[in-house]
This record gives structure tokens, C-alpha cells and sequence, in this order.
């Protein structure tokens, strides 16, 4: 029995108050900050960059080290780091869709926005098409931050459109640019639209119900660098596009805009109390890898490059404030660093002389083809034009008769052309003898190919800023989103 009753009623209210407390701390009574529920705990960025190379893994990261390396030196085995491979933390991610070992950038785009799978082609919705996933630029976006969306491609394309949109199938190309009007955010720039006004051109453009939603449509290069925060929301289109409303490979862009230009208005545009969140998809890197030109893919990962350097920039400003992630969504076109007929050496040297991309390329043997028409061409036309744009000279008995083979094919209009096994795995549905051209130069600076299409292997990723020390490690791609929404303390949704 106790005696002390002062005791037991100020003993009773302090085992109350500590009871209190502890209830208070328990997830149950108070939910923990969005960051730790996904083991979190440090500080959160005020602003994020993610850096997306389309098609970009190791062999086409190590092959523009190599090359950078072969342009700055006469040592052989100089090589030149690009800047995102120094940064601190660094890990892997893999790359299989719901429903394929090999994604596409749709599913993949998909993971890395929103931390969940989803099937090959499906953009932003689960593998039903019936469940939306909200995307980490949502949430940005209704966190208060400023939201910008940065692509080398149409900027209704798969990695662009998977922070903004969602749809059944990523060829729902009016029905994503509508979603982007709509979505609010307060940056979008590089390329245009490819439906803007539907398949048959009979809805309302895009642009107009953006205008409508308070956007400043700009494609003007002189009014895109004089663009200032006043301005508000900006869709900014860099003019004179490629036929697929992209940018120019980096190898042919000349005095238009770069990557790099849109990246730094971004920051400029975005930057304000609150923060911003800015995704930059260096989309043409996957393009260049579909046609296996290593040249011009090795370039625009040189651009990509030049982008994070604006992110890098700004954090030098801001080194405790900021987090910039760079990864890639799968590799393209098996790009290894070996070639059979090179073995153990390699010659990137030879890749100096390229001066145009595949694109380009395609041009002018369609120019040539409506000349000489089937059954005219002849390689000797040609052999100026290869040692003068690509450093195609001493051709071996073997090259040559590859591209004599090839340029007969292409001298075919492309609907008569056969369309038969052997021809898809020669020339993959690209013009023969620019595929047949690059695939030469390539072999001869010691670079192969394995596909037309996509690899499943896995991705590195590379962080630096606050944060940074979560992204390393081994993991999936849903989880590099998961890392990016726990840093910024935004609410993975289940």
C-alpha cells in the first residue's frame, strides 16, 4: 500500500504525460515525414535535376570518354571522364517492363517517374490501363515547387510524356499533348509536337488549349534567350525542328539551340523561394543507337553532357540545396566496345572524321536516288563524299563490296526494297548504305552492334548533392524514382 498519495497523483500525471509523448511518436498517432517512411532521414533538396539519357549505358558513356580522350590527345590510351562520372555516389538499376526483359522508353519513362512497372508501351498507368500513377512532377508541382520538362526529341515523346501524362498506349500522341497543357507545370521545352492537332488534324492544336491554360508558346530563337520568369508558364520550341519534331543530332545542330541552352533558361525561368524540379531527357542518344551511327551518338552524349554541366554550374552555387541524379532508361543497339575483326584494338581516332549524322546522310542519297534512279549507282560516285565526311579511304575487298551491295539497295525506292530476314538484319529498316557506311567506320575504331532495338541490360546511375549517398547500390528502376520522392519528402503513392 502506498503511503506517499502526493506521490502517486504527480507520478500518475508525469506516466501520463510520458505515455502521451510516446503515443505522439508512434506512426499510427503521427505519420512520419513522406522521406522516412522510405528510410530518409537527411535533409531535403530545394532543388533537383534529373538528367535521362535515352538509350544511354556504359559502352555509350566509356566510348565518348574514349573519344573525348582521342580528340584531346596523341596517346592512344588517353581518355577524358565526361562530368557525371565523377560524381560521388553511383550505383545500377535494372531495366525489364511488366511484361519483357527488354523495355521501351514508355515502361521504362513510367518507373523512373513514378517508382512503379507498367507493360512495354503503356505510358504513366499500370499494366490494366486502368490504375494512374501520379509522377514525381505532380507531386513537385503540388508541393509548390516550379516543374520543368527539358527533351532533344518531341516533347510529347515517351520519357518527356511520362511526367505528365497517362494514357493506355504512348502512340495517344494528341490525347498526351492535351496533358500537358493541362498539367500546370511551368516549364516545357526543346522539341514540338508531333499530333498536334490529332491523327487526322481535326481537334483543336495543342498550342491553342495551352495558350487557353495561360502558357507563352514561343519558337523563336532570339525571343526563347530572351524569355524572362515575368513571362509565366512557357512551352519554348526550338525552331526549324527535324521531321520528328526533334532537335538536331548535336553532329548537325550548327547555330541552332542546344540541349544545353534550354537547360540553362530552365534554370533561370524556374528558379524561385520555393524550388524547382527539372527533368532533361537527352533523347537523340537513343535515335543515333537505333541506326548504329557511334559518331553521332558519342556526340549528343557529349551534349547531354554539356546540360549537366549547367546543373553543375548552378550547384556550385547551391551545393547545400541541391541534388542532381543522372541515369539512363536502357541501353540501344548492344553498343559494346570490341569488334571481331579489331580484337583487342581499337581506333576511335577514325571517328573524328564524321561529319554528319545518318540523318544527314539519308539526304543525300535520296537527292542521289532521284538522279540515278534504280539500277544507276555506282560506289565510284561515292568515294569522294565517304573519304571526305566520314575518313573512308583504302576500303578492303570485304568493305567494299558491302556497300556496293548496300548502295544498290538504297538506289531502290524504300516500298520496292525487299523485306525479307536477311535484309532486316543487315540494315534494320534503315537507308542500307548509311547504315553499311557507319557500321564500317565503327568496326574500323573497334566499336560493334548487337540490335536494331533495345538491350536489356543494366543502367548506371550517378547522384550528387543532398541526398546523393541513397543512390547507390544495386536496384531496380522503380526504386530510383522511390530514392528521388524519399529525398524530396514527397508521398510514394502505393
Amino acid at each position: 500500500m502506498l503511503k506517499n498519495k502526493k506521490w502517486i497523483g504527480g507520478g500518475l500525471a508525469i506516466l501520463t504525460l510520458a505515455a502521451t509523448l510516446f503515443a505522439a511518436a508512434m506512426p499510427d498517432a503521427q505519420p512520419a515525414l513522406a522521406g522516412q517512411e522510405q528510410g530518409y532521414y537527411g535533409k531535403t533538396p530545394k532543388y533537383v535535376f534529373y538528367f535521362i539519357g535515352d538509350g544511354m549505358g556504359m559502352p555509350q558513356i566509356d566510348a565518348a570518354q574514349i573519344y573525348k580522350g582521342a580528340l584531346a590527345s596523341t596517346d592512344s590510351m588517353h581518355k577524358e571522364s565526361v562530368n557525371f562520372a565523377s560524381f560521388p555516389f553511383q550505383g545500377m538499376q535494372s531495366t525489364h517492363s511488366a511484361n519483357s526483359f527488354i523495355t521501351e522508353s514508355a515502361a521504362a519513362g513510367t518507373a523512373l517517374a513514378t517508382g512503379h512497372k507498367t507493360n512495354n508501351d503503356v505510358l504513366g498507368v499500370d499494366p490494366t490501363k486502368q490504375i494512374k500513377f501520379k509522377t514525381m512532377a505532380e507531386m513537385a508541382k503540388e508541393k509548390g515547387m516550379k516543374v520543368g520538362i527539358v527533351s532533344s526529341v518531341s516533347i510529347d515523346h515517351a520519357t518527356p510524356g511520362a511526367f505528365y501524362a497517362h494514357q493506355p498506349s504512348r502512340k495517344n500522341l494528341y490525347e498526351i499533348g492535351v496533358e500537358l497543357a493541362n498539367s500546370g507545370f511551368d516549364y516545357f521545352a526543346g522539341g514540338g509536337f508531333l499530333q498536334p492537332t490529332g491523327k487526322k488534324k481535326d481537334k483543336q492544336s495543342v498550342l491553342e488549349i495551352a495558350q487557353q491554360k495561360g502558357y507563352k508558346v514561343v519558337n523563336d530563337q532570339q525571343a526563347i534567350m530572351n524569355l524572362r520568369q515575368k513571362d509565366g508558364k512557357v512551352i519554348a520550341i526550338q525552331p526549324e525542328l527535324t521531321a520528328d519534331q526533334a532537335l538536331q543530332y548535336e553532329i548537325d545542330r550548327g547555330g541552332h539551340l542546344s540541349l544545353a541552352d534550354f537547360t540553362r533558361k530552365g534554370i533561370e525561368l524556374l528558379d524561385n523561394p520555393n524550388g524547382f524540379f527539372m527533368m532533361v531527357e537527352g533523347g537523340k542518344i537513343d535515335w543515333a543507337c537505333h541506326a548504329n551511327d557511334a559518331t553521332t551518338t558519342i556526340r549528343d552524349v557529349t551534349a547531354f553532357e554539356d546540360a549537366i554541366a549547367e546543373a553543375l554550374a548552378f550547384y556550385a552555387k547551391h551545393p547545400d540545396e541541391t541534388l542532381i541524379v543522372v541515369t539512363g532508361d536502357h541501353e540501344t543497339g548492344g553498343m559494346t566496345i570490341g569488334f571481331a575483326g579489331t580484337e583487342y584494338k581499337t581506333a576511335f581516332k577514325n571517328l573524328k572524321n564524321q561529319t554528319m549524322s545518318y540523318e544527314e546522310f539519308d539526304k543525300r542519297i535520296a537527292s542521289y536516288r532521284a538522279i540515278v534512279g534504280e539500277g544507276g549507282a555506282a560506289l565510284e560516285d561515292w568515294l569522294p563524299v565517304l573519304a571526305d565526311n566520314f575518313g573512308l579511304t583504302a576500303l578492303s575487298e570485304y568493305e567494299e563490296s558491302r556497300l556496293r551491295n548496300a548502295l544498290a539497295v538504297s538506289a531502290i525506292e524504300a516500298k520496292q526494297r525487299a523485306n525479307d530476314e536477311h535484309s532486316k538484319r543487315l540494315y534494320g529498316g534503315y537507308e542500307p548504305f548509311s547504315v553499311t557506311v557507319t557500321h564500317i567506320l565503327n568496326q574500323r575504331a573497334g566499336i560493334g552492334w548487337t540490335t536494331y532495338a533495345h538491350t536489356g541490360v543494366a543502367i548506371p546511375v550517378f547522384a550528387q548533392g543532398v541526398g546523393g549517398e541513397r543512390f547507390q547500390g544495386y536496384y531496380d528502376n522503380t526504386d530510383v524514382a522511390k530514392k528521388m520522392m524519399g529525398v524530396m519528402g514527397l508521398q510514394f503513392q502505393q
